[in-house]
């Protein structure tokens, strides 16, 4: 499907395929579909890598964003698993990328420029070196700290350059604030977390001279733009050339993202593909022409299994791109007033095959050891057989045993 020339490679046939057969590749890509190529801690550790980054969220009524995304494609996993990744292992850590995110440490040298721009940042707030350097004095002699045990009092005005979100300032605590800077510049890392509260120590305690040191691999801020549109349709395994929410995070328009999409087709990187009735062309990284080719020859393994989605999953990344390819619509409802909501406060969507076929609503009371099923809706069409019922029975009792708890319908 590629030819090369003399100064660079070029899709020689633009590959075309049905709505079906993206819905599969992507599914295959992600893991969901088939024999479960990801298993255990290694297996979390693969996925997350091959994502580059799932999105983290403190909100847990039946297990936290990061690892519903994990529990949907890892067999075996608990979660146990993560936080050993996160701070025994130090094989990932906490960070910005497509909001508070997990990603692999070795992409540390990656988000150089984060760092830098955050430093850059910092320096405009009055007062703060002078709290940055007690905090550090601080933590080196006492370990690690939270907001609220670091002995430093008082409000500053500050904000945080995690979420780009200009360049206001609003009083806050002093101590919550020179923490989170000195965690954006890159000087201390997360520890551990107790719930949503998060510990920070020095990165240096943690992480290699030579990762912490290490050049950044992105020479030009338009190379590390490529590094990431490149990783968010790796995460996806499909994306379209059309303004989408799973590039959140990434300081792009629409004609930088025609202009990088241009770039790393011409570089081989990846290949434009269309899919029937969509005008907007979609794009897979090259690495998995091969699983595409065996979608379309119908050779790929595509043995259903059935698995209840994390709401802020990468495959929910974009929703009018899962609305197009599925004809599902799915909201999730957690911010939603009570008596306007359609469904849930935390309602996850329920894969089985290559089709979702409803949502689910369940709760784990942690105190009771009870996971309760509060909801759950079949799509319009769903017949229940034999087969559906097994299946469901299967997964809610593998979604209790997850949250350590009983099964109650």
């Amino acid at each position: 499907m590629i030819c090369s020339g003399r100064n660079k490679v070029y899709p020689s046939l633009m590959i075309s395929i049905s709505r079906k057969q993206a819905r599969q590749f992507i599914l295959c890509k992600q893991g969901l579909i088939g024999a479960q190529r990801f298993v255990g801690k290694d297996g979390a550790y693969a996925y997350i890598r091959q994502a580059g980054c799932i999105q983290y969220d403190p909100v847990d009524v039946c297990g936290k964003n990061a690892e519903l995304t994990l529990q949907s494609r890892v067999k075996g996993f608990t979660k146990k698993m993560l936080y050993e990744l996160l701070y025994e292992d130090r094989k990932l850590a906490d960070y910005a990328d497509k909001e508070l995110s997990i990603w692999p440490v070795e992409d540390w040298p990656y988000f150089t420029s984060y760092r830098e721009r955050s430093r850059k940042l910092g320096n405009t707030f009055k007062g703060l070196k002078k709290l940055e350097k007690q905090a550090l004095a601080y933590i080196e002699v006492n370990g690690p700290v939270c907001s609220d045990t670091l002995q430093i009092e008082g409000e500053i005005f500050w904000h945080s350059s995690m979420h780009w979100s200009g360049n206001w300032q609003k009083k806050s605590p002093a101590a919550r604030s020179v923490l989170e800077q000195l965690y954006t510049d890159g000087e201390l890392i997360i520890h551990h977390k107790k719930g949503s509260r998060k510990y920070y120590d020095l990165a240096k305690r943690y992480l290699p001279e030579e990762l912490l040191d290490a050049e950044n691999p992105c020479k030009k801020e338009e190379d590390f733009l490529c590094w990431r549109v490149l990783r968010r349709i790796g995460a996806v395994g499909l994306l379209w050339d059309k303004n989408s929410t799973a590039y959140l995070g990434i300081d792009i328009n629409a004609e930088k993202r025609k202009k990088i999409l241009d770039k790393l087709t011409k570089e081989g990187k990846i290949i434009p593909v269309t899919v029937e009735g969509i005008k907007q062309t979609f794009y897979l990284p090259s690495e998995d022409e091969a699983l595409l080719n065996k979608v379309i020859d119908g050779s790929a393994d595509l043995r259903p299994r059935m698995a209840f989605m994390a709401p802020l999953d990468p495959l929910f990344w974009d929703k009018s791109l899962i609305q197009a390819l599925w004809d599902f619509k799915y909201s999730w409802e957690i911010y939603t007033p009570a008596d306007k909501r359609k469904y849930g406060y935390y309602t996850l969507p329920i894969l089985y095959g290559d089709s979702f076929v409803g949502r689910i609503e369940a709760v784990a009371d942690r105190k009771e050891g009870i996971l309760r099923v509060k909801g759950l809706w079949w799509e319009e069409g769903v017949r229940m057989t034999k087969k559906l019922d097994t299946a469901l029975q299967s997964t809610l009792k593998r979604f209790a045993k997850f949250n350590d708890c009983t099964l109650c319908m």
